[in-house]
């Protein structure tokens, strides 16, 4: 889980969750003029990106890579390791989640025509952002499940009540 004191909740998503959402944005997003292709930014967006390329038969896929987080806490600086040739114009950008909106600044800045969508947008972010799902609190720490694993957790019953 995020150490970082910004952040007082968690909200785990599962890949059924995910997928759902994913796909609950491509419903979205099938009313827009066609796109030639997405561009998925890495590697939240690696996911959703593929389950929105099937849903709306979008066959052409590339990346913008943007390195803004490690395992545990936000990056001073965000590191652009891969950029995408052109504009962006007729092409569908993208995310798993904008959080503060630093990485979609940088990503949009490269491609300002290019129709930004993320399943998950935190207040900080959404002005960055043409298309999302859910919202999520701020304060809240996203826990994909590409972050976590599932594990055997003692019942109620049989936990030692004085320490919780």
């Amino acid at each position: 889980m995020q150490t970082n004191s910004t952040y007082r909740k968690t909200y785990p998503i599962s890949w059924d969750q995910l997928h759902r959402d994913s796909k609950a944005l491509a419903w979205r997003l099938l009313h827009l003029d066609y796109f030639k292709g997405i561009i998925a930014i890495t590697r939240g967006g690696l996911v959703p990106a593929a389950i929105i390329a099937r849903e709306l038969d979008i066959h052409l896929v590339d990346t913008i890579c943007v390195s803004s987080y490690d395992w545990k806490d936000k990056k001073g600086e965000a590191d652009v390791l891969k950029k995408f040739e052109g504009n962006g114009e007729g092409w569908l950008l993208i995310d798993d989640l904008v959080d503060t909106g630093r990485t979609a600044a940088i990503v949009k800045q490269m491609v300002p025509k290019a129709h930004f969508a993320t399943v998950y947008a935190k207040p900080a972010g959404r002005p960055q952002v043409d298309t999302y799902i859910t919202e999520v609190s701020q304060d809240t720490w996203i826990l994909f499940p590409w972050d976590s694993e599932s594990q055997f957790v003692t019942p109620l019953a049989g936990r030692d009540r004085t320490t919780e």
